[in-house]
């Protein structure tokens, strides 16, 4: 009867991590180039087709009591799938149409500086004339971002005062002559990829930058993938989940109580 108890709880934990993911998606319904997460869960089945196949501990004596919990969190995994697209008109603003990412040289707290790579393309050129994101972080050129080099002769330096052209291809034009490409690159295989914070991904050691065929939209923004009404419907569901999970606890608990107090008298 005790281990319905640690059943229900670790599906109720299940159901609280599951709901932290959710809320971090609502928070960044809003939040350019996001890409929203989700989870997976592994059930008893999974469990126990698991210890079949596991051999270490054949043969050896199990203490009383030992059980396999009811369920827990399987992975959390990320959904890359492009979101919609929405015009501004800023000509410092930019979209990728197909699988990529915008290369930024990101200096962190300590002053070191690394390559960073995200989708959201709401650039502007700062004071000096560079390219850079809403952070400051400098907009690598095409050379940079595929070499992963983040070094100052990588910068995108334009003419604050002279009107910016972008094709798809990412060459930027000032006064008819082009002055720089925007870099684009892809992952082989974005396992490999991890969220760094601040909207911005980090490759992890296995990992590769490959060639990209993605084309660049000028004056446009990629919104959030995260659809706002399935992620209200999914919050409903974990919720009563949990709240099946709590009636199950209540009612051990009071059959426990019964059995304590009442057919211990008999």
């Amino acid at each position: 009867m005790v281990k319905g108890l640690y059943t229900a709880h670790t599906g109720m934990v299940n159901e609280m991590k599951r709901l932290d993911i959710l809320a971090n998606n609502l928070a960044n319904a809003d939040t350019t180039a996001y890409k929203k997460e989700g989870t997976t869960s592994r059930t008893f089945a999974d469990e126990m087709s698991l210890r079949i196949k596991d051999s270490s501990n054949m043969g050896i004596p199990k203490k009383l009591g030992d059980i396999t919990y009811g369920v827990h969190l399987g992975q959390v995994y990320t959904d890359y799938s492009t979101g919609n697209f929405k015009v501004t008109d800023n000509t410092t603003d930019f979209a990728i149409e197909g699988n990529g990412f915008f290369a930024v040289a990101f200096t962190d707290k300590q002053g070191n500086t690394s390559v960073k790579y995200t989708r959201d393309g709401a650039f502007t050129v700062n004071k000096e004339g560079y390219l850079v994101t809403k952070d400051g972080d400098y907009v690598l050129n095409a050379t940079g971002a595929m070499n992963g080099d983040p070094g100052q002769n990588n910068y995108i330096r334009l003419d604050p005062n002279a009107a910016i052209t972008v094709n798809k291809l990412g060459y930027i034009m000032q006064n008819n002559q082009i002055v720089g490409t925007i870099g684009m690159v892809d992952v082989d295989n974005y396992d490999y990829l991890e969220k760094y914070g601040e909207n911005l991904y980090n490759l992890l050691p296995g990992g590769n930058r490959i060639a990209t065929d993605a084309n660049i939209e000028q004056g446009t923004l990629e919104t959030s993938n995260v659809n706002v009404v399935n992620e209200m419907v999914n919050m409903i569901t974990i919720q009563r989940a949990y709240e099946a999970g709590q009636k199950v606890i209540t009612s051990i608990d009071g059959t426990l109580d019964r059995a304590v107090n009442n057919v211990g008298k008999v």
